[in-house]
């Protein structure tokens, strides 16, 4: 039996993760904010797909609550198999339009925990042969948008140093660079949401994710669209991608 670890489980791609893990047979360790919402989704998950699920209230903003964890994936004697770093959240305004502090708890969700849950993580699995971390990245780290884009872009580079250097000790890490997707993140950022080809599903984009995992890739781009734009941001000086500001949050 495996466990895997959400962070941010209570919706979106967090929540969706839950649900496909969960139908796998994994129990799960689920991390979020919200104690109610947190108990609610996983007792859904126990009487849907019968596995244990454990609950851990806990603000990765805050590092008292990190640590906590940190030291749950550190436990020898409960294995986690799969962590999966998802926890995020992006801010609407400008760099200057957004406080010194604002700025800083976004880097410290979408880097400081990412960091320091996966070097939690890592030295278990390492010495067992065995596990796997995913950093749910964006799109955005490919193309220039500011803090949330140049976050995402250490993500990137972290995730695939991680794949090299640990994948010959039996442990795979992989980025997943979502575009535009269907969840409450837009809307928890005030923004209005989209419909059209761009959008994609959370449902294909976990399915597409877990797969390429399984295949053991060090990216996962899903939607041929985005893969698309991933490779042309590679041929395209960064002066005409500032022209794409629109695309690629996911």
């Amino acid at each position: 039996m495996s466990t895997s670890l959400i962070t941010g489980a209570t919706a979106g791609i967090g929540h969706e993760y839950a649900v496909q893990l969960a139908a796998r047979g994994d129990d799960l360790v689920l991390v979020a904010r919200d104690s109610a919402r947190l108990e609610q989704v996983a007792d859904e998950l126990r009487r849907a797909y019968q596995v244990e699920v454990e609950v851990l209230v806990a603000d990765l903003v805050d590092r008292d609550d990190l640590a906590r964890v940190e030291a749950r994936l550190a436990d020898r004697d409960r294995p986690v198999d799969l962590l999966v770093n998802n926890a995020g959240f992006g801010l609407k305004q400008r760099f200057l339009d957004n406080t010194a502090d604002e700025e800083t708890a976004m880097l410290e969700v979408l880097v400081t925990a990412v960091l320091r849950l996966s070097h939690a993580a890592l030295r278990p699995m390492a010495e067992r042969g065995h596990g796997g971390i995913i950093n749910v990245s964006s799109v955005a780290a490919f193309l220039p948008r500011g803090t949330y884009s140049a976050a995402k872009a250490w993500v990137n580079s972290f995730s695939e140093w991680a794949h090299l250097e640990y994948g010959s000790r039996g442990v795979r890490v992989m980025a997943l660079c979502p575009g535009f997707t269907k969840t409450e993140f837009h809307q928890r950022m005030d923004v209005k949401r989209g419909e059209g080809f761009m959008w994609l599903d959370v449902e294909f984009l976990v399915r597409t994710s877990l797969e390429d995992f399984d295949k053991g890739r060090a990216y996962s781009i899903p939607g041929a669209q985005y893969k698309t734009i991933v490779a042309l941001t590679r041929a395209i000086p960064n002066r005409v991608l500032r022209l794409t500001q629109s695309v690629g949050r996911r």
